[in-house]
């Protein structure tokens, strides 16, 4: 099932999308919390604005070097066990949103990655139970200011800007994602090209070993790391991010003072 939340210049409401990824039956409430009920209106995805399908309630839980690929990259080790830090629920965006780039960075980079969404309020998950908490997944862009970055030694900063946490087009619900293509392009080049099945930490690792340290509350997402082929990209380029079985997730980049 895929579930978007969308405007049709109202009240945001949410959809499940049809296997095309055209059309828009919608819902009522929300569908974290309340049944799915249809209301009976339907829409075209390509008269509607697609928001992020999700704003997270409390937190987005970010893993870092999750790819040894990437870690190799970035002249880093592989960690032990899960590197994890936090990124603010504002720094989210939706699909075609612009994320806008700060006059006080200069270096700034996309991230492709699978977006975990956690469906029910838990605390210490085993791995073996770590499904039974997931709502979904999404697609993110974790859009990183590379020399805020080095400058800050922490990555609230670099990573947590408004509109660098892009989330869309919408949440699979029924998928595996033990081996799934994860792409990147940077105005038509493809620029990453790796799939889950590289991951260091699998998904239910991840679930399980952050809410050992924090109860996950319905709507918070886990990013599970990117791919190798990290890059720079500059206001008035777009960038594109795919994960299969998912689908595609746009944005502009922008200057702040545009």
């Amino acid at each position: 099932m895929r579930i978007c939340r969308f405007t049709t210049g109202e009240d945001p409401a949410f959809g499940l999308v049809d296997g095309a990824g055209e059309k828009i039956a919608e819902i009522s409430g929300d569908p974290l919390y309340t049944r799915i009920e249809l209301t009976g209106q339907t829409h075209l995805v390509a008269d509607v604005r697609l928001l992020s399908p999700v704003i997270p309630r409390s937190k987005v839980v970010a893993i870092g070097r999750n790819y040894a690929d990437h870690a190799r990259e970035m002249g880093h080790e592989l960690p032990s066990e899960p590197m994890m830090f936090f990124i603010p629920n504002t720094s989210v965006c939706g699909p075609m949103d612009p994320v806008v780039l700060p006059s006080f960075a200069q270096e700034f980079s996309y991230e492709a990655e699978l977006a975990v969404v956690i469906g029910r309020m838990c605390k210490d998950v085993a791995a073996q139970d770590a499904r039974s908490v997931i709502f979904g997944y999404t697609v993110a862009n974790d859009v990183t200011a590379r020399d805020l970055q080095r400058k800050d030694n922490q990555w609230a900063r670099a990573k947590g800007m408004d509109t660098f946490t892009p989330m869309g087009p919408w949440i699979e619900t029924d998928l595996d994602v033990s081996g799934l293509r994860i792409t990147s392009r940077v105005d038509g080049e493809t620029r990453q090209d790796g799939t889950t099945a590289d991951m260091v930490f699998g998904v239910e690792e991840l679930v399980a070993h952050a809410s050992a340290a924090f109860t996950l509350l319905p709507g918070d997402v886990i990013l599970t790391g990117t791919p190798a082929g990290v890059g720079p990209i500059t206001a008035g380029q777009r960038c594109e991010v795919e994960v299969e079985g998912i689908g595609v997730l746009a944005n502009p980049f922008v200057a702040a003072d545009a």
